[in-house]
């Protein structure tokens, strides 16, 4: 629902300009008619007028996105509220901020997968100002979603109706891709005929058509009789073009400059200051500082939110301890800086998203531990863990225990990773988890095996 409403909206902009540019020989009413109609073609009379690419985008807003729509409201709770914003009909990218703000709003929601897969996809409505590859923007963010609506249906895979939401999900953006790939391959096509689309809003039906353009300057006079400054006539150019003809006589005219004047023999010339004149400089446009907008601070949390443990915005802070565990509980860690956390007993999983610098000690995890948008992490495990999962990550090392040496590691799109395994003796031994692989062709699948680097 959310895609379908944010979707008409913008094609109801992009599809007005189409119109107005297309139908040149249409009368002023009658443009001004079509510039403020809704983007539903099969509603308008004029269904035959329209070009091949608005109808191929009006089948995409009545297929998967009407598929999509219907499911949400299926579901209901936060998915159908999140939908509804955009219903506000307001500016493409002020309807994508308060889609993602809401996002931020229900981290606590047993939806919160649903919120962030559509979150993380939807600015790939911004394709229109993309250029010239508008068809991979969009197909890096439906990468961005699938992270989440794996989760889904991971969390979901009984139940039919969360999976046909993500399929229905995903299939708007892959035939949005094959829309632009077959009409707008590498930008927005607009026509090179017809009136000129202008930014204003359409003037009102059965006004008065705007006055003809006013006559043409007059010619310019080549005569000389001006009294500007330039040129004075046939005689000032005579008297050029002699001075052009002495040859190498011209020079007699020119005045001797003395020893006491040169200044190449006076350097006390050379420390005086006159009068310095410069040419024109060339033309620069203005340059506009971007005022960024304050970013608010948000207040630190630390608390036990039903099942989950809710670690929030916390800056510099060590020694967090959460020691009063059970084992169904889980641990949500989100935009911590310079801080530590220790977590004491066993809990069901934990959670790292968005966290600068920080330091996580645990005891026993039965679930998974994830690492998500980090930077420059330390993850120590202290009794067992069955998975830890990297995912957009630079920098993160992992200290594994004795007990948990047979965790499975698994990354994507990360950097930096390393490993410690401990010793005999205590010490740790330091591994690199390999970024770079190569992938062959072996006849029959293709096979990826990781590559050192050597040096």
């Amino acid at each position: 629902m959310l895609k379908k409403l944010a979707l008409y909206q913008l094609s109801s902009f992009v599809l007005s300009l189409i119109m107005e540019v297309k139908l040149k020989h249409d009368s002023q009413a009658e443009q001004t008619h079509r510039f403020n109609i809704g983007i539903s073609a099969r509603c308008h009379p004029f269904l035959a007028a329209l070009a091949a690419y608005v109808e191929a985008y009006d089948a995409i807003i009545t297929g998967s996105v009407g598929q999509y729509m219907t499911l949400s409201q299926q579901i209901g709770g936060d998915v159908q509220k999140h939908a509804s914003l955009t219903a506000l009909l307001a500016p493409v990218s002020k309807v994508i901020q308060q889609v993602q703000t809401f996002r931020e709003q229900n981290r606590s929601s047993p939806l919160f997968n649903h919120l962030s897969a559509v979150s993380e996809s939807v600015p790939a409505l911004g394709w229109v100002a993309m250029t010239p590859k508008p068809g991979p923007y969009v197909k890096e963010m439906q990468d961005a979603a699938q992270f989440y609506t794996n989760r889904v249906l991971k969390d979901y895979k009984k139940d039919q109706k969360h999976v046909d939401w993500v399929k229905a999900y995903l299939s708007i953006w892959t035939e949005l891709q094959n829309y632009i790939k077959q009409h707008h391959t590498t930008g927005l096509a607009w026509s090179k005929s017809g009136p000129v689309a202008s930014a204003s809003a359409a003037p009102p039906a059965g006004g008065a058509p705007p006055p003809p353009p006013g006559p043409p300057p007059p010619p310019m006079d080549f005569s000389g009789s001006s009294g500007g400054g330039g040129d004075q006539g046939p005689d000032t150019r005579n008297a050029l073009f002699a001075s052009l003809n002495k040859g190498a006589d011209i020079t007699k005219g020119l005045k001797h400059v003395p020893k006491d004047q040169m200044t190449h023999k006076n350097p006390n010339l050379r420390t005086q200051t006159g009068p310095v004149h410069t040419g024109p400089k060339p033309f620069s446009s203005p340059k506009t500082e971007a005022t960024a907008a304050p970013s608010r601070k948000l207040p630190p949390v630390l608390e036990l939110d039903g099942k989950k443990w809710k670690v929030e915005n916390q800056e510099g802070v060590q020694g967090m301890v959460i020691s009063d565990t059970e084992l169904k509980q889980v641990v949500y860690a989100f935009k911590c800086n310079n801080s530590t956390l220790q977590i004491k007993g066993k809990i069901n999983s934990i959670t790292l998203d968005n966290c600068k610098k920080l330091g996580l000690v645990f005891d026993d995890v039965v679930g998974i531990v994830e690492v998500i948008n980090c930077r420059d992490v330390k993850v120590q495990v202290l009794g067992k863990v069955p998975t830890i999962s990297i995912n957009k990550t630079d920098g993160c090392h992992v200290y594994l225990s004795k007990d948990s040496l047979e965790c499975e590691i698994v990354s994507a799109k990360s950097s930096e990773m390393n490993v410690l395994v401990p010793g005999k003796d205590g010490d740790y031994t330091e591994i690199p988890v390999p970024e770079q692989f190569k992938t062959v062709w072996d006849g029959k699948k293709l096979v990826t095996t990781c590559t050192e680097i050597a040096g």
